[in-house]
Formats: C-alpha cells, structure tokens, sequence
C-alpha cells in the first residue's frame, strides 16, 4: 500500500530518469473541488467552447480525463480562467454522468463508435420531401440509433412546397412517431418555425439530417441571432449560398426553454454499435409476444411467435411490418 502525506518516501513518487527537467510526479490527483460547472456547446480541433453561467469560456480537455472524451452537450466541471476574455483557456477536469448518448458508426462493418451528442432529451430527424429527394433508409437507421439511445424522435419533414408529405408520411404512420411539415414560405412567415418550437419546448433536442434538407436553414429560424451570439463565433462555411455546419453546435431557445444541437450533415449511418435485440423496446404493444420466441429469434422467421401474436389481435399487423423494417436496416445500407 502506498503511503501519502508525511509519510511518503521515495516508493510513492514516480520519475522518469535522463529526462532533463523532468520533475518527479505523485499518483495523487487534485480533486479540484473549486471546479465550475458548465456545459459544451460545440468542439473544434482539442478547443472546447463551453457556457459557464452567462459567459463562453474556451476550455481543453486536462490530462488526468485520459482518453475520455467531451462532447456537445456535456455537463463539465471546469477550472482556471473562466473570464471568458480573449486568449483565456481553462481546463475540464471531469465529465458528468451522462443520461443519454447518440452514438453512431461510419457504416455497418465498422466497429469505432462516434458519439453525435450526449444528454439530449429528442432526436429531431429532418428530411426534404423534394430536393433533395427523401432517404427512407436513412430515416429508419437514425430511428434504430434514438430507440437505442432512449431518445424520443421527431420527424420534420421540409419543402412541402415542392411535394405533398402524404407518400412519406404513409411508411412512418404506423410508428406512432411525432411530426411537423414545413415549407419555405412557412419558414419565411414563422409559421412552420412556431410549430416545430412547440415540440422542442423544455427539451435538448438534436438536429440531424443529409446535406441539403435546410436543416441549419430550420435551426437558423428557429433559434434569434441574439441567442446565437450568445454562443460565440460559430464554425461553418458558406459556398454557393449554402451554410454547412461543420461541427456540432448547442444554441438555446428563446426564454431559455430549452436547446437545439445542430449536427453536420450526414452521408451514412451506420449502425455496428446496436444490438438489433434492444430495438423491440420501441414497441411495447410488441415486447411481451417475445415470450415465445425462440432463442436469438431475428422476429423475421419462421418460428417467431409475433406472427401468432398479432394474429391473435394483440397488436395491429403494421406495427410487426414496421418493427421488422427497422431491424432489417441493420443489414441495409441507406441507398437500398
């Protein structure tokens, strides 16, 4: 056992010989009870822009975290300058506990999980019904990720203007899933804006969609530029008169009723870190039919016992056709 204090000798302390200036180092950690707490707003190359109170400090991860990472959404604690001035940097010593985590991975065969967002209440999946035309795949592989994460989804569906929702909104109906329609007059008068608020309201809610569904356009509308500068300098380009976010950012709502966390534009999603056997838990009126299935039952076999479950009127037939359509994005990809 090792002894600190007025105890300790030689044994307790490590050194690295023939390093010059090299000065000799304790295993004891400072508890850094004088921490603050504050949150992550956005993450760009090691520099953490994170809010503390009213005030955006730029923070770096300290050493003692290892190889634990923060990101968007984090509760953090904090030390050093938190003036928040120009040329200041503070240190985040540690992590809270998180209540969700929206991972994902790059495609199926890939095992390196990439975690979107952490702490987030909703997952906000927005497509363009017209140009660019609607990836259904998709939409189920970000659908199988909230279920997974303990996310509640919300589909919002842009440019109604170009294309009526009625086709897409047939293949999601029976999921029981909430949803907005919005077009570009109706993002232009408030309209569409005030309804999409109306669902976000209280909440952490991630935004997330491919490139060109008017994503950041909606978050735009739906966030004040003076809660936006609140935030500090924002990292994105601008080209051909699209913005493209680049990195994640949190922006609060109006009277601080919640946030939005807009996401980079998505080309995959792949889903390697879900075991396709959680995915039932976003079915209640189908989880106890699983009772009789055999073991490691895929519920898209012959054997499965909610075939007979549903046929026994336990549950409605769509419900069992969606569940299965979920599952089988595991081994799809989004273009099929």
């Amino acid at each position: 056992m090792r002894r600190y204090g007025k105890n300790t000798d030689e044994d307790d302390i490590r050194s690295r010989p023939n390093r010059k200036g090299n000065r000799p180092r304790t295993h004891i950690r400072p508890k850094h009870e004088d921490a603050v707490e504050g949150m992550v707003l956005t993450v760009d190359r090691g520099r953490l822009t994170c809010l503390v109170d009213d005030r955006i400090v730029l923070a770096m991860k300290a050493r003692e975290l290892g190889r634990k990472a923060a990101v968007v959404g984090d509760r953090v604690a904090i030390v050093g300058d938190l003036t928040g001035q120009k040329d200041t940097l503070a240190r985040i010593v540690r992590i809270a506990e998180r209540t969700s985590v929206l991972r994902r991975t790059a495609d199926d065969d890939d095992p390196y999980e990439r975690v979107v967002v952490a702490n987030a209440d909703q997952l906000a999946i927005v497509t363009a019904l017209a140009d660019p035309e609607p990836r259904p795949r998709l939409i189920d592989r970000c659908l199988v990720a909230a279920f997974d994460a303990g996310l509640e989804p919300l589909l919002v569906m842009t440019k109604s203007d170009l294309t009526p929702p009625d086709k897409l909104l047939e293949l999601y109906g029976d999921l029981d899933i909430p949803y907005v329609v919005t077009s570009r007059q109706e993002l232009e008068n408030g309209d569409a804006t005030d309804r999409v608020r109306a669902q976000l309201d209280g909440r952490i809610t991630a935004f997330i969609g491919h490139s060109g569904v008017g994503k950041t356009t909606l978050v735009n509308a739906l966030v004040p530029e003076d809660r936006r500068r609140l935030t500090g300098h924002v990292n994105a380009v601008t080209g051909r008169g699209r913005h493209t976010t680049t990195s994640a950012l949190a922006l609060p709502l109006p009277d601080d009723d919640g946030w939005v966390i807009d996401t980079p534009g998505l080309r995959s999603f792949g889903l390697h870190h879900v075991d396709p056997s959680r995915v039932i838990n976003a079915f209640p009126d189908l989880e106890p039919g699983t009772e009789g299935c055999p073991r490691a039952c895929s519920h898209d076999e012959p054997d499965c016992a909610l075939d007979q479950w549903v046929a026994d009127g336990h549950a409605d037939p769509a419900r069992l056709y969606s569940l299965r359509r979920l599952l089988s994005t595991r081994e799809r990809t989004e273009g099929d």
